[in-house]
C-alpha cells in the first residue's frame, strides 16, 4: 500500500474519530444533559446484532451484514452532522447530503470504502432483510435510551415523542418482542413514580 493512501485512512480515521464528540441532536433540542453521541448509539446498535441467535432468527439474517450496517448507518454525520426533521432541512436535502458525504469517505478508503458506501445505500433504500433489521435496531436504541433518560431524570414520559413517533413500526419478531418488554417497563415506572408523588 503506498504511503499516500496511509495518508488517506488517517484521514478517514480522523473524520470517523468525530462521532465519539458529536453529540444526537433529539437529544440536544430535548434540553438533555450529557446525552449519547453518535458514536455511541452506532455501538450499542452493533452490540444487539449479536442477540440473534438460532432461536430468534428465524429468516436467518446475516448476522456480520445486519453489525457492518450498524456501524456505518450514520457515518455520514462526521461531515454533515445529525440532521432530524427539526433542522429545517428536506428529506431529499438531507438523502443528498448524506449520499455527498459517503462518497467523500469512500473514496479516501478504496474497496472498503466501497463496500461500506454500498451498505449505506442498501440502508438508505431498506432494500435488503438486514437493512430493515438495522432500521429497528435504530428505532429501538432510540426508545430504549429515552427511557433511560425519562429514569435519569426520574420523569415519566416527559420523551413521548420518541415513542409516538415509532410505535408499530418495528418488524422482526425478536425486537417486536423486546419493544414489548420496554413499553412495559416504562408504564410500571410512571405507575411506581405516580403513586410514590400522591403518597408523599
Amino acid at each position: 500500500m503506498a504511503l499516500v493512501e496511509h495518508g488517506k485512512i488517517l484521514e478517514f480515521l480522523e473524520l470517523v474519530g468525530r462521532l465519539k464528540h458529536i453529540k444526537r441532536t433529539g437529544w440536544v433540542l430535548c434540553d438533555i444533559n450529557d446525552c449519547e453521541t453518535i458514536a455511541g448509539h452506532m455501538y450499542r446498535m452493533g452490540l444487539m446484532t449479536f442477540l440473534l441467535t438460532e432461536e430468534n432468527n428465524p429468516t436467518k439474517l446475516d448476522r456480520f451484514k445486519c453489525l457492518q450496517i450498524a456501524l456505518i448507518h450514520d457515518l455520514a454525520e462526521c461531515i454533515v452532522g445529525d440532521l432530524t426533521p427539526h433542522c429545517g432541512v428536506a428529506p431529499e436535502e438531507k438523502h443528498r447530503r448524506e449520499e455527498e458525504a459517503m462518497k467523500q469517505i469512500a473514496e479516501l478508503t478504496g474497496i472498503a470504502g466501497d463496500r461500506m458506501y454500498n451498505l449505506f445505500m442498501e440502508y438508505e433504500t431498506q432494500s435488503s432483510p438486514e437493512a430493515k433489521f438495522a432500521k429497528d435496531l435504530d428505532r429501538y436504541d432510540m426508545i430504549l435510551q429515552a427511557f433511560e433518560y425519562e429514569k435519569r431524570e426520574n420523569s415519566p414520559k416527559i420523551l413521548e415523542e420518541f415513542f409516538t413517533a415509532t410505535y408499530g413500526k418495528f418488524n422482526h419478531p425478536f425486537i417486536q418482542d423486546l419493544a414489548k418488554e420496554l413499553y412495559k417497563q416504562r408504564d410500571e415506572f410512571a405507575k411506581n413514580h405516580l403513586a410514590k408523588v400522591t403518597t408523599s
